[in-house]
């Protein structure tokens, strides 16, 4: 069997970090090929700081937040490609969709991780969601791009927490432990200055979750990240 893989969908840049850092850490350490997506480079709506500069350029703060996200990828242990979407607003094409689509082919991945279903906050996150199930669902079709050869299986997705949870009618129903990568996770937050107001917003986001984790497992778990589960898992027994 080959190495396996993981793929994270993001709206922003900021997204894959603090929402999925750990498990794109954890799974790289054990040996998992993870790829990140990232629609855009969060040039608009994700670099408040970055545009507080007078007389700063769309390109420069485009750069500044690529440069920024490359970084956290390396760190994470991941690869990282950049669809330059835009985001506020966040508008993909066809051929971004076909791209996704030769992703999911190519990569085969055991699991995808994207944003939740609503957010009524940012609109960018759930199109980022249909853009991720979209390809997931095309990439399925044996008649699209048609190929005998190819063995390929809709994968797993996992809705990682928005920022409000509460508001976006998010459920978690899986707490990942992510005590082993904690440190490298907290060290990409560092990455993204453009968004220095998140950091410890972010470290207590884990250790709720750690503790949630903790209680509903009966092991001891200090930090977590939150997912919910998009399709039923198919088990041979409940114990």
């Amino acid at each position: 069997m080959g190495q396996k893989s993981g793929l994270v969908i993001a709206a922003h840049p900021g997204d894959f970090v603090w929402r999925a850092g750990g498990a794109i850490a954890l799974h790289a350490r054990k040996g998992f090929k993870m790829k990140i997506l990232c629609l855009s480079y969060g040039e608009r709506g994700e670099s408040q700081f970055a545009w507080k500069q007078a007389g700063v350029k769309l390109e420069e703060v485009k750069a500044q937040r690529r440069d920024e996200a490359e970084r956290a990828a390396s760190m994470l242990g991941a690869d990282i490609e950049f669809m330059d979407a835009g985001d506020y607003p966040l508008r993909t094409t066809e051929a971004m969709l076909e791209r996704a689509i030769d992703i999911f082919h190519d990569l085969k991945p055991a699991f995808v991780l994207t944003h939740s279903l609503h957010d009524p906050y940012n609109v960018d996150h759930p199109e980022a969601t249909r853009f991720a199930q979209e390809a997931r669902i095309i990439a399925q079709a044996a008649g699209h791009k048609p190929d005998p050869s190819r063995s390929y299986s809709a994968p797993p997705v996992f809705l990682f927490e928005p920022h409000q949870p509460e508001q976006c009618d998010y459920k978690p129903n899986v707490i990942l432990n992510i005590d082993e990568v904690w440190e490298t996770k907290r060290k990409t937050f560092e990455v993204l200055a453009a968004q220095k107001h998140l950091w410890e917003y972010y470290t207590r986001v884990a250790l709720n979750r750690g503790m949630q984790g903790g209680r509903n497992s009966g092991r001891a778990m200090t930090y977590g990240e939150a997912y919910q589960r998009l399709f039923p898992e198919a088990l041979e027994s409940l114990a």
